[in-house]
């Protein structure tokens, strides 16, 4: 009986684990929307961090890392800006609607 519960949790923290993977990678799409480098070094680094703790046994450590890999998640979709360069002297900035706007100085006519 104790070896079912234990079961049950495992795989309930797998399906956690693949459901925070793979919200990672449709954040780094979204984020990194038409910059083939940004996303292939995203790819790399979230593929990387999972795959170094893929043998990782204690409930603790798992938890540990998933707070972790959801606040990375967080950050990214609410805190990363792409910006594209337009010519030598200026880059435009292209803000997603789910980016936290809390510090952005007031203006009467912002900019389309």
């Amino acid at each position: 009986m104790d070896g079912e519960v234990r079961l049950a949790g495992g795989m309930e923290s797998r399906m956690k684990v693949l459901q925070l993977f793979k919200a990672l990678h449709r954040t780094r799409q979204c984020v990194f929307q038409s910059d083939p480098n940004a996303l292939q070094a995203a790819r790399q680094r979230i593929n990387e961090e999972f795959r170094k703790h893929k043998s990782e046994g204690s409930l603790a450590k798992i938890s540990e890392l998933m707070k972790i890999g959801a606040d990375v998640e967080t950050l990214l979709r609410t805190s990363v800006i792409q910006g594209i360069h337009k010519d030598s002297q200026t880059i435009v900035l292209k803000p997603r609607k789910e980016v936290l706007l809390e510090n952005f100085p007031f203006c009467d006519a912002p900019e389309k």
